[in-house]
C-alpha cells in the first residue's frame, strides 16, 4: 500500500496565551485518511496530536502539500505496511572475491582448497563435493564490531550474548533526505528506544562499492552516541560507510562510546528503506570467533 505524508506550515495558538509556528513541517498519513481528505482541518488534528499539545485554541494550516512519501515515524501513526508484516528483509551485503568493503582495505579472496573434478576420486561415482579458502578481513561487507574491536580486554566475538544479538526491538530512523551528514541527538528524542536496536537509515547504501562510497558518508555524531548510550540502547548500526565521521581525522567517539558501554556496532547494513520505523526485530549473529573483534554477519530483520 502506498504512503503519504503532509507537507506544509501552520500556526497554533495556545487558549492560555502563546503561539508554535511550524514551517515546512512533514507529518505521516495514517492508512485510513484517503489522500484527498487529508485537508487543512485533518492535517491540523493530526499535528496536534502528534506534538501531544494541550489547551490548543486553534491550528491553521498552510501550503499544504500532499506527497507520495515513505512514513518516518510520526506519532501515532502505524507505518507498518499491511503486506510487509511476517516478511523476513535481508539487510546484508553479499560478499564476493575481490569486494571492496572500505576502501584500503584488503578485499576478500576465494581460493578452491578442494574442486568438484579434484574430490571424484575420493568418492563413488556421481558424488564429489567442493572446499573452498577465504581469506578475508573481519571488517567486510556488512560486519558486527565488538567490544574488543576497540578496546583490549574487551568482549570478543565468543564472548557476545545471543539475547543481545537475535530478535531486538528496531526503531528505524529514516534519513536518507537529511540536510546534514552528522545525525545529532535530538533525532532520537521522539521515541522510546531503551533496550532497543537503532537502525540509522541514511541511504548511503546505494553507493558501496563504488568510489563515492568514501567521501560525504553520513555518520553518528558524539552527542547522537552518548545519549543513546545513556537510553541503553542494545545495538546500533547504520547503512554507511562507518559510524564515525572518518573525515574528521583520528578521533573515533561514537565507536569508543558505544563499544564502551557494550553496545554492538553493525556497519554497512542495506535494505533498510523497506523497514517500518517501528515494528520489526532486528538479528546479527557473527560466529564465536575467540580473540576477534570484528566479523561479517547476515543481518536481517522480521517485520511483525
Amino acid at each position: 500500500m502506498t504512503q503519504y505524508r503532509a507537507h506544509f506550515d501552520a500556526r497554533i495558538e495556545f487558549v492560555n496565551g502563546g503561539s508554535l509556528v511550524a514551517d515546512a513541517f512533514r507529518l505521516d498519513l495514517p492508512e485510513a485518511l484517503a489522500p484527498a481528505d487529508a485537508d487543512e482541518a485533518a492535517v491540523g488534528r493530526l499535528l496536534v496530536q502528534h506534538l501531544g499539545l494541550a489547551l490548543v485554541g486553534s491550528v491553521a494550516v498552510s501550503n499544504l502539500a500532499i506527497v507520495e512519501e515513505q512514513h518516518r515515524g510520526s506519532r501515532g501513526i502505524d507505518a507498518t505496511r499491511s503486506e510487509q508484516r511476517g516478511r523476513l528483509v535481508d539487510l546484508s551485503h553479499a560478499i564476493h572475491d575481490g569486494l571492496v568493503t572500505y576502501p584500503g582495505l584488503p578485499a576478500p579472496a576465494i581460493t578452491p582448497h578442494l574442486t568438484r573434478a579434484d574430490s571424484r576420486s575420493s568418492y563413488n561415482p556421481g558424488t564429489e563435493f567442493a572446499m573452498d579458502t577465504i581469506t578475508m578481513l573481519g571488517n567486510t561487507g556488512t560486519y558486527l564490531d565488538s567490544p574488543y574491536h576497540r578496546y583490549e580486554g574487551g568482549t570478543d566475538l565468543a564472548g557476545l550474548s545471543l539475547h543481545t544479538l537475535v530478535d531486538q526491538s528496531a526503531e528505524v530512523f529514516h534519513l536518507s533526505d537529511a540536510t546534514a551528514r552528522g545525525i545529532p541527538e535530538s533525532v532520537f528524542l521522539d521515541r522510546d528506544v531503551t533496550a532497543r536496536a537503532v537502525l540509522l537509515h541514511t541511504g548511503w547504501d546505494r553507493h558501496f562499492a563504488t568510489p563515492a562510497y568514501a567521501h560525504g558518508a553520513p555518520f553518528l555524531t558524539e552527542s547522537g552516541a552518548a545519549y543513546l548510550v545513556e537510553q541503553g540502547v542494545t545495538v546500533v548500526g547504520i547503512d554507511s560507510l562507518n559510524i564515525d565521521d572518518i573525515e574528521s581525522g583520528g578521533s573515533r567517539p561514537a565507536h569508543s562510546l558505544l563499544l564502551a558501554a557494550g553496545v554492538h556496532v553493525v556497519e554497512h547494513l542495506t535494505g533498510l528503506d523497506v523497514l517500518p520505523p517501528t515494528g520489526s526485530l532486528f538479528s546479527a549473529v557473527p560466529p564465536r570467533v575467540v580473540g576477534f573483534g570484528t566479523f561479517p554477519v547476515r543481518a536481517y530483520a522480521r517485520v511483525l
